[in-house]
C-alpha cells in the first residue's frame, strides 16, 4: 500500500492532527534523566552508565523539541555504542526504553544484513520493518480510540441483519428479501415505481428490531446462528503502481500481489457464525470504517522520523577477523551500509520516503574478539557515546532474581499458583541458584543473566509437571531443595555443560 497523498513537509514535529495518539514528546515531557534511570530500575539490576547515556539522550529529544525551527534540524542524536557480554541487559534497556516513551523500535541483528547486490537483506529494510512496526502499533491505538463507537455501531448492523433473517424464516421468504414467486401485486414490475412500504409490515418490524435490541444488550442469544457478509479486513485500498517507484527486492514479492489485487475483482463472502463471532467481526468492520489510514500512515511516519528507536546487536561480529577492511558481503560491505542511514539519509518505502536524520540508533557487541576500533572509521564517528557494560556477579543475579517487578521467581510463583500450588522462595534458596549460576558462567560460557532461566527450570520442573495433582499444598524453596535438583549436577563441569 502506498500514501494516496504526499505528506506535507515543513511540519512542525510537535503538531499533531485531530485524534492523533499522544506523542513520545508528550510522554518525555515529564521524565527527568533521573526519573527515566528510575524507571528503568524497576526492571533492569546494575548497569547505571548505560542507563544515564540512554537518560540523556531522550531528554534532548524533549529538549531539541523545544528549540527553533532552523536550530531543531540541527540538532542530531547522538547515538551509543554499548560494550558487554552478552546476558547483562543491554537489549532490554533499549526494549524498556522504547516502551517507556512510547515510540516505534526494532531490534535487529547485524549479522542477518548482506551488502547491497548480493543475496539477502540489505540494511534499508530496517528502515521499512520499523515504518510497519509503528503504522500498526497507531493502527492498534485508533482502533482502540474508536471501539466504543463502532462496538455500538456493529450492535445496530447486527441488530438489521438478524431482524431481516427473523421476519424472512417467519415469512418464508428467500435470503434477499424477495417475495415467494405468485406475491405481491406485481407493482415490483414497474421499474419506475418505488418500493410500497406495508405499514404493519413495518411496525412489526420496529417491534422485531426493539426485542433483538434488547437481547443483544443482554448477551441473551450469542449461541443463536447469523448470517453476514465479511469484508475484505485490510486496512486500506491503495494504487499498487504508486509503491514501485524506488522499491526494494525486499518488499517487491509483497508489492506484486498488492498490484494484482488491485486488479482482481473482490467477492463478498457470506458465512454462518454464532452471534458472538458476528459481534466480533462487525465491530472490527466498523473500526477499519472509523479509522483513516491516511492519517494513520502520516502519524506512523513522523514517529519513525522523530522519535524512533533501533537497536542494532552483534555490531563485533561484523568485524573481520584479521582485523581488515576486506570486501566481505556480510563485514565490512554492512558496515558501510549503515553508514548513511545512520548519519541520516532518506528510505524508499511503500508508505513514502521516510528520513533517518533524528531517528536513535542503540548499537551492542561483546568485542570479545575485537574492539570498537576496529569498526571502519566512518562508522565509529557516527556512535559518538561508548558505555561498558559490566559482567554480573552473584549478587547482582541474586537482585535479579528478587528485586524487578517481572523478577523471575515472582513470575513463577504466579504460574504455579494457577494450579493452586503455592511455592514461596526461601532467600537461601534464591541465592543458592545465584551461586550456582555465577559459578557455571566462570566454567562454561559466561551468558549472564540468561543462565537463571535454565537453573530456575531445572530446579522447578518437578513441580510445574505435578502441580495440577498437588493442588492445596505450599512447597517452600530453600537451599536444600535447589541443592537437591542441581548440586549434583552443577559440581560436574561436564554435565553442567550439557544441563545448565
Amino acid at each position: 500500500m502506498a500514501e494516496k497523498q504526499p505528506r506535507p513537509t515543513g511540519a512542525s514535529p510537535t503538531t499533531r492532527a485531530a485524534g492523533d495518539p499522544p506523542s513520545s514528546t508528550t510522554a518525555l515531557e515529564n521524565l527527568t534523566p533521573i526519573q527515566i534511570v528510575a524507571e528503568l530500575d524497576r526492571y533492569i539490576i546494575g548497569q547505571n552508565d548505560a542507563k544515564r547515556a540512554v537518560a540523556v539522550a531522550l531528554r534532548n529529544r524533549y529538549r531539541r523539541q523545544l528549540l527553533p525551527e532552523e536550530m531543531r534540524q540541527e540538532i542530531q542524536p547522538k547515538n551509543i555504542l554499548m560494550i558487554g557480554p552478552t546476558g547483562v541487559g543491554k537489549t532490554e534497556i533499549a526494549r524498556r526504553v522504547a516502551k517507556l516513551i512510547n515510540a516505534p523500535f526494532i531490534k535487529v541483528e547485524a549479522t542477518k544484513f548482506t551488502e547491497v547486490g548480493y543475496v539477502g537483506r540489505d540494511v534499508e529494510s530496517i528502515v521499512r520493518d520499523l515504518v510497519e512496526v509503528a503504522i500498526s502499533n497507531v493502527h492498534d491505538q485508533r482502533m482502540e480510540q474508536v471501539k466504543e463507537e463502532a462496538t455500538t455501531a456493529a450492535v445496530q448492523r447486527l441488530a438489521d441483519i438478524l431482524t431481516s433473517q427473523h421476519l424472512e424464516k417467519r415469512d418464508g421468504r428467500t435470503r434477499n428479501g424477495r417475495s415467494k414467486p405468485g406475491d405481491g401485486d406485481g407493482a415490483e414490475e414497474d421499474g419506475d415505481a418505488a418500493p410500497q412500504v406495508d405499514p404493519t409490515a413495518e411496525r412489526r418490524r420496529k417491534r422485531e428490531r426493539k426485542r433483538l435490541l434488547q437481547l443483544l444488550d443482554q448477551q441473551a442469544i450469542e449461541e443463536e446462528t447469523v448470517e453476514i457478509e465479511l469484508e475484505d479486513e485490510g486496512y486500506e485500498e491503495s494504487n499498487p503502481l504508486d509503491v514501485f517507484n524506488g522499491m526494494s527486492q525486499d518488499d517487491f514479492q509483497d508489492t506484486f500481489a498488492d498490484f494484482l489485487d488491485g486488479f482482481l475483482p473482490r467477492r463478498p463472502m457470506r458465512r454462518k457464525v454464532s452471534v458472538r463471532e458476528a459481534r466480533r467481526i462487525l465491530t472490527q468492520q466498523e473500526a477499519n470504517r472509523l479509522v483513516d489510514f491516511d492519517s494513520v500512515v502520516e502519524t506512523a511516519v513522523r514517529r519513525v522520523e522523530d522519535a524512533a528507536v533501533v537497536f542494532i546487536d552483534e555490531l563485533d561480529k561484523t568485524i573481520s577477523s584479521d582485523g581488515e577492511y576486506g570486501g566481505e558481503v556480510s563485514g565490512a560491505g554492512v558496515q558501510r551500509d549503515l553508514l548513511p542511514i545512520v548519519e541520516g539519509s532518506v528510505v524508499m518505502t511503500r508508505y513514502g520516503p521516510v528520513r533517518t536524520d533524528h531517528v536513535l540508533f542503540i548499537a551492542a557487541g561483546a568485542f570479545h574478539n575485537s574492539r570498537p576500533s576496529d569498526l571502519i572509521p566512518e562508522l565509529q564517528g557516527r556512535f559518538p557515546i561508548r558505555v561498558e557494560l559490566k559482567s554480573l556477579s552473584e549478587e547482582d543475579l541474586f537482585r535479579i532474581l528478587t528485586e524487578p517487578d517481572n523478577a523471575l521467581s515472582k513470575q513463577y510463583v504466579a504460574l504455579i499458583g494457577t494450579e493452586g500450588l503455592t511455592i514461596d522462595f526461601a532467600e537461601e534458596g534464591l541465592r543458592e541458584m545465584a551461586r550456582t549460576a555465577t559459578q557455571v558462567n566462570a566454567t562454561s560460557e559466561d551468558i549472564g543473566a540468561r543462565r537463571l532461566h535454565t537453573i530456575m527450570e531445572k530446579v522447578l520442573e518437578e513441580l510445574s509437571f505435578d502441580a495440577p495433582a498437588r493442588s492445596g499444598e505450599s512447597v517452600s524453596i530453600d537451599r536444600a531443595f535447589v541443592e537437591g535438583r542441581i548440586g549434583q549436577i552443577a559440581r560436574d563441569e561436564d554435565l553442567s555443560d550439557f544441563i545448565l
